[in-house]
Parts: C-alpha cells; sequence; structure tokens
C-alpha cells in the first residue's frame, strides 16, 4: 500500500448513494474517490457559486446561489 500526504490535493465533496466521498479528478481524465473517515477536516470552499443560507438557530445551509436556484431573494 502506497500512503501519500493529501495536504494541497483539490477535490469535491460528494453525497452518493453510499455515503459522502472526497473525489478527486485526474488530469488525464477520470476520477478517485476517498471514503470520508478524517472526522474534523479543514476545507476551504474556493466555489464562486456556494452560498451560506441562515436559519434562526444560528446555523444554516450551504448550497449553490440564489441565481444558479432560481430564487429571487432581494
Amino acid at each position: 500500500m502506497k500512503i501519500k500526504n493529501a495536504v494541497g490535493t483539490r477535490g469535491f465533496i460528494l453525497d452518493t448513494l453510499n455515503g459522502y466521498v472526497f473525489r478527486v479528478y485526474h488530469d488525464k481524465g477520470g476520477f478517485t474517490d476517498y471514503d470520508l473517515r478524517h472526522s474534523d477536516l479543514e476545507v476551504t470552499i474556493v466555489d464562486e457559486d456556494a452560498y451560506f443560507y441562515p436559519n434562526d438557530k444560528g446555523g444554516g445551509t450551504l448550497d449553490y446561489s440564489p441565481e444558479t436556484q432560481g430564487l429571487d431573494i432581494k
């Protein structure tokens, strides 16, 4: 088994039928899915289409932008 450090790896957190995975796309095509077992992974969001929607309980939802969802928020 060849283990490598993941620092600097760019990928996507996906909700699949089998749970959450961290998907890494390869430059030459294809991808690798890694099961998420890390319980406190630090993530930096770089997606311009990601928006926080607060709720009245102090938390909220992370989703696509209002424009992408076709929401008229003013």
